[in-house]
């Protein structure tokens, strides 16, 4: 028996409210004598939270391994990531409001910048505009491939949405983005011989997507990763007994919100429009998931002050989210992404807990240092959900 099935064995019904607060990619490493970009910023009101709660550090997947967002949220709601290894187009798909259908293939797909030796410089190709994406998925439409119907969605940014629709196609495709700069897209590798007729589509796709964005400058050229068809998985409403809400700005958390049987409020990405939003759903819900962006961007672009800021201006709302008076409420990441890697890291992500139930821990101010010396201690992610339902008096006693 899994975690996330003893809990759905255990789960009772209660009128107790549960907030989970994601600021994603918040874990860090020192940069300098500041410490980590969370320990660099001024959190008097996070640190309020720390004192009056208790803190740890999350492991995602496992130890040294890198989380991409998709798993880290899995993990945060209780499922097990390696149980539930699903691709980022599905999550992108749902996120768009897409009809996904059974047999179809999902690929989330970037804009990037290739240079004449056919590298690429630039993943994001400088972060265009959703209004310039737009015009470059018009371009890509018209694409052909022989067996299968192509269809291509903009998303948000340099970000865009590939379905490939036909009978018999696998979804056991490698990525062709290579997930770092300075090396070539890589060739779309089938897993499995069910998948090679997939394979074989979205390099034709890729081909020619080249060919028509060559003059397209800085996106003249992308790469695709998460390939996936529609997973099966039980929602959060059968899994635990709540009724959860999720605010995102961004399409993907919708995504995975919607996955998991949530509803979802589209607002954002501005962070007053998602604590609005919050307080205009709080009656109608009793778990809700309020997602923030702007800490990865900024770890992802390498820029420590500006994941700094970000950091700032979360703490500075925790007043206005508190008012709710939530029974149970976290702040957690879904992963670390340190601005010195720019990018995603292996590193635990710092959680704070705080409810009228938590046993106290030493621990005064929020950051990673800090938290390793909390009373949670180091915790798989998938373990949060369990620690949150129990505070909140939604579990029943195990065994006689």
């Amino acid at each position: 028996m899994g975690a996330r099935d003893l809990l759905a064995r255990l789960q009772q019904p209660g009128d107790s409210k549960i907030l989970l607060v994601v600021a994603d990619g918040l874990g860090g490493i020192p940069g300098d004598r500041r410490g980590s970009e969370l320990e660099a910023a001024a959190t008097p009101n996070l640190d309020g939270l720390a004192r009056r709660g208790v803190s740890g550090l999350l492991t995602m997947v496992a130890p040294g391994i890198i989380p991409g967002s998709g798993p880290g949220h899995l993990a945060l709601f209780g499922y097990d990531p390696l149980e539930y290894d699903i691709g980022r187009g599905v999550f992108t798909a749902l996120g768009i409001g897409f009809d996904l259908r059974p047999g179809d293939v999902a690929a989330r797909g970037n804009f990037c910048t290739m240079d004449g030796n056919g590298v690429i410089t630039d993943r994001r190709a400088g972060r265009i505009d959703s209004e310039r994406a737009r015009e470059l998925v018009e371009a890509l439409r018209s694409v052909e491939v022989p067996g299968a119907e192509v269809l291509v969605e903009p998303v948000k940014e340099h970000r865009f949405l590939l379905v490939l629709r036909s009978d018999g196609l696998g979804d056991a495709v490698d990525d062709t983005d290579p997930h770092r700069t300075g090396e070539p897209p890589r060739e779309p590798t089938p897993r499995n011989e069910t998948s090679r007729a997939t394979a074989e589509a979205v390099a034709s796709f890729v081909k020619q997507a080249r060919q028509r964005l060559a003059d397209r400058e800085p996106a003249n050229m992308v790469v695709l990763r998460g390939f996936q068809a529609l997973p099966d998985i039980p929602s959060m409403q059968s899994s635990y007994g709540v009724d959860a809400c999720a605010i995102a700005g961004y399409p993907m958390y919708r995504g995975v919100a919607r996955l998991l049987g949530m509803h979802v409020v589209e607002r954002g990405p501005d962070l007053d429009d998602e604590v609005e939003a919050l307080h205009e759903s709080w009656s109608a819900h009793d778990f809700f998931f309020l997602h923030y962006k702007a800490t990865d961007a900024a770890g992802e672009d390498g820029n420590f002050d500006a994941k700094v800021a970000a950091i700032e201006a979360l703490d500075a709302r925790i007043p206005r989210v508190l008012e709710l008076e939530p029974d149970v409420v976290v702040v957690t990441g879904d992963h670390s992404t340190p601005s010195q890697l720019a990018s995603h890291s292996w590193h635990p992500v710092p959680v704070v807990l705080a409810a009228d139930t938590c046993r106290r821990d030493p621990v005064e101010t929020f950051g990673e240092t800090a938290c390793l010396g909390g009373g949670l201690g180091q915790l798989r992610g998938e373990h949060l959900m369990a620690l949150m339902l129990a505070h909140a008096g939604r579990l029943t006693k195990f065994g006689a």
